[in-house]
């Protein structure tokens, strides 16, 4: 890992561990380096900006201010396309035009080097993704799902039935290239999937969901996992 890399993976290691703070040795371990190089690490941040504390003696430590200011979004060129092409790769994606205004933000506050050795690799980057669905129907989908509302669909069945039905969304899900609307469906009084790609029209309606949980749904399959993993 190079030392740049390794900076920013320190600074999110250090924020993750909160109050409790990590110490140089586990530090040390985790990026497999010297104490010696840790500590010039943490100095090196330090002299950034970032709002770093030291705690000596039996499970001292080091960590970053609860509440204090961070400086400005620093990341190394490959993190920065890393986050083009993970948008890029996944149009259909809940929140995709979101994630990629969030892009654009975060690429405009990059230093010019940084950002131009980004715009650089990221012509080395290519992706051929298939067009997304409407997004007429993606934003009432993810509007429901966020505020917790009822939505009703038009959905056309994969043997050719079609319905108008109001569902209760409970989460997105991806499996085998397709995303689906996971939800109560109150025509079946029962969860369904439903392929986004086969809902015709979608409405959010004034209702509120009756509070249908993620556990309703059952087991996830082998392999699955929410999109944040829980370790920050």
């Amino acid at each position: 890992m190079k030392r740049t890399e390794r900076l920013h993976a320190l600074s999110e290691m250090l924020r993750r561990s909160g109050s409790r703070g990590c110490s140089a040795e586990r530090l040390a371990r985790e990026f497999d380096v010297s104490v010696r190089t840790v500590k010039r690490d943490l100095a090196a941040l330090e002299r950034s900006g970032a709002p770093l504390w030291s705690r000596p003696g039996p499970g001292g430590g080091y960590g970053l201010a609860v509440g204090a200011s961070l400086p400005p979004v620093s990341l190394s060129p490959a993190q920065a396309v890393a986050l083009m092409a993970a948008v890029s790769a996944a149009p259909d994606a809940p929140y995709a035009d979101l994630a990629a205004a969030g892009v654009r933000k975060i690429l405009d506050v990059l230093d010019p080097h940084t950002r131009a050795r980004a715009d650089a690799l990221a012509h080395r980057v290519w992706i051929d993704a298939p067009p997304s669905s409407s997004r007429a129907i993606r934003s009432a989908l993810e509007e429901a799902m966020s505020d917790q509302r009822v939505v009703r669909l038009r959905y056309t069945a994969r043997d050719g039935n079609t319905t108008t039905r109001d569902v209760e969304p409970v989460l997105f899900a991806s499996t085998n290239g397709q995303w689906y609307l996971v939800g109560w469906c109150r025509l079946r009084d029962a969860m369904r999937w439903f392929a986004v790609s086969r809902v015709e029209r979608a409405s959010v309606t004034k209702a509120a969901c009756s509070g249908h949980t993620v556990d309703e749904v059952g087991e996830p399959p082998a392999g699955a996992r929410p999109v944040h993993g829980g370790d920050g």
